[in-house]
């Protein structure tokens, strides 16, 4: 009996021997297959938030230069407003384009002021738009 077990151990002992110990090709491949995938995954979530931060950037510096232009109509004393006016400023090393239209109201003695802001002069959308409302000052 104890040469039995001794010859098993032996036959155990053998075939793990003629194994060798590493991965096989298959395993390999998939392995290489699943990092493959989570990489382009990752590259594609770090392009997506690159292209995110350059709109968002933009869509920050139109609203600030929309928003010193409504200053500037509020500081202005002249009834009505002048309609229709087109300017350039620049801010953050860019040129931004802005054109104020004034809307006529129900009140007569207030007017609606809205500020587009393009990066070029000849795009149709405007990349940012404010709206304010000035009274007419009684002197």
């Amino acid at each position: 009996m104890i040469n039995s077990l001794n010859i098993k151990n032996v036959n155990a002992k053998a075939l793990r021997k003629k194994r060798s110990p590493g991965f096989t090709l298959i395993e390999v491949m998939l392995a290489l297959a699943v990092f493959s995938i989570a990489g382009i995954a990752l590259l594609g979530t770090a392009s997506n938030n690159a292209r995110n931060i350059g709109y968002l950037e933009t869509k920050m510096f139109a609203g600030w230069v929309a928003s010193n232009q409504l200053v500037a109509v509020n500081l202005d004393k002249t009834w009505p407003p002048k309609n229709n006016v087109k300017g350039e400023v620049k801010l953050a090393g860019r040129t931004w384009y802005w054109h104020k239209k004034v809307i006529k109201t129900t009140d007569d003695d207030m007017r609606s002021v809205v500020i587009e802001i393009r990066k070029d002069p000849d795009d149709e959308l405007a990349v940012s738009s404010l709206t304010t409302f000035v009274s007419k000052v009684e002197s």
